[in-house]
């Protein structure tokens, strides 16, 4: 399996569910981690500063967003299928998680 890197959009098998969710944990430290850090992707869209907007042209089929307010850690293994990517939207992980912190 290929490490997921940050700013990927992927299928978790999560407890309870399946859902998207966009990796947030730094590319470099991936390999070495068992557990990630994720946004969840949701629907719910409250245009709120801790969000990322993700739709078609980062793989998705919908319009939805990346809550940071939901961050999670998650196994490495957890993370089934790659979706989509962000790309060179990157910097938006570090604008949503300045956001989260309130720094």
């Amino acid at each position: 399996m290929t490490h997921p890197r940050q700013g990927e959009i992927w299928w978790a098998e999560l407890e309870s569910s399946r859902r998207p969710v966009l990796v947030v944990t730094r590319t470099d430290a991936v390999p070495v981690l068992t557990g990630l850090v994720v946004a969840p992707l949701t629907r719910t869209i409250r245009s709120i500063p801790t969000e990322i907007r993700l739709g078609t042209d980062e793989g998705l089929g919908t319009e939805c967003v990346a809550n940071f307010d939901s961050l999670q850690r998650i196994r490495r293994s957890a993370l089934t299928t790659r979706i989509g990517d962000i790309g060179l939207r990157r910097p938006e992980i570090c604008e949503a998680l300045r956001n989260l912190s309130n720094c």
